[in-house]
């Protein structure tokens, strides 16, 4: 079965056709920029031009960037202010004329990876921190998914979020090398690993391919690893979310 995914970030709205079965892509990962707005009226629009590009008429399944409650947006994260309280499903769904099941990105990443990936089978309590624009975070207990696990919204010093100090945006906006950008993430990870003691961490997000360029400044007791499907893995589990989605009444 073939099922549209969709995996909205800070900096860019991502798709493809997955094989849900298999968990494998069948297409080219297709990417729009995400609006400098970031308001509901320009992300609809650009989901709408994903859609239009693959010429799709099914379910749609769609990772976004914050906490998601019955399809509803309960916090604007990176977002626009005006995303709050807004229901995400019923305005994608309105704009393309599709039904969508929309849930948070890294609870989408984590369940592509627990499903088809490296956390296929594993016990106890694992989560998933995908790095971006912002330190997403989805939590499995003996395989069944914690919904919005955000424990990059960890206040931290001057910061009103551990994210905006730790995450691949503030790299980047810093220009952080990767010894000091990994002490950083070092920190973030010791809190995660202070606060829920987790049996594994699975590291994900457009980031996870440099893990070799940041892994000896992880220095915690629980193991860390990167997750196999990357950034591929919100588009996958966006879909696979679609596919095992309640019916809506």
């Amino acid at each position: 079965m073939t099922i549209l995914g969709i995996d909205i970030g800070g900096s860019g709205i991502k798709g493809a056709l997955v094989d849900v079965e298999t968990g494998k892509m069948l297409t080219e990962r297709y990417r729009i920029n995400t609006p400098k707005s970031r308001t509901p009226e320009e992300m609809a629009e650009v989901v709408k031009q994903l859609v239009d590009h693959f010429d799709y008429k099914g379910k749609v399944g769609c990772g976004f960037p914050t906490v998601i409650k019955k399809g509803v947006c309960k916090s604007p994260g990176n977002l626009d202010k005006s995303w709050l309280n807004v229901n995400v499903e019923k305005l994608f769904e309105e704009k393309t004329g599709l039904d969508f099941t929309v849930v948070n990105d890294a609870d989408a990443a984590g369940y592509a990876t627990m499903t088809y990936g490296i956390g296929k089978g594993k016990m106890g309590l694992v989560v998933m921190i995908t790095i971006g624009t912002g330190l997403g975070s989805g939590a499995f207990l003996d395989g069944r998914l914690i919904p919005n696990f955000e424990l990059g919204q960890i206040p931290y010093k001057g910061y009103k979020k551990i994210e905006l100090w730790a995450a691949a945006s503030a790299k980047e906006r810093e220009g952080l090398s990767y010894a000091k950008w990994g002490k950083r993430f070092n920190k973030f990870l010791k809190y995660v690993d202070l606060i829920i003691a987790p049996d594994l961490i699975i590291i994900g997000g457009g980031t996870s391919k440099d893990f070799n360029k940041f892994k000896k400044y992880i220095k915690i007791d629980t193991p860390v690893i990167p997750a196999e499907l990357r950034n591929q893995a919100g588009i996958i589990g966006a879909a696979a979310a679609a596919l095992h989605s309640s019916p809506k009444v």
